[in-house]
């Protein structure tokens, strides 16, 4: 798939995450979500980048394990969490029937 094509897909799914009600989807699958979407929009970002965010919100649990579900996901291209972060928000529609 080419990056161009990928990159429409992501924003379509981005404008499609807002029509599956928050409250249907667990708490760990929206952290998944958070990982990827930072992932993919953010530029890639070097070891240093996660610790200096990691210490600045060490004292708000939420955002460590916000932080923590981006850390997960360091290991894939912006491409690689592009392209998952689809295919979750197409599967959470499609057992939604949305």
């Amino acid at each position: 798939m080419e990056n161009e094509e990928l990159n429409i897909l992501f924003d379509q799914a981005f404008e499609d995450a807002f029509k599956i009600p928050k409250e249907s989807v667990p708490p760990n699958v929206q952290l998944v979500l958070y990982g990827l979407y930072k992932h993919a929009t953010s530029s890639r970002p070097s070891n240093n980048n996660y610790v200096q965010d990691a210490s600045q919100d060490a004292n708000d649990l939420k955002n460590a394990f916000k932080m923590n579900a981006w850390l997960q996901v360091k290991n894939l291209t912006t491409d690689e969490a592009k392209q998952e972060y689809v295919d979750l928000i197409n599967k959470l529609l499609k057992e939604r029937n949305l």
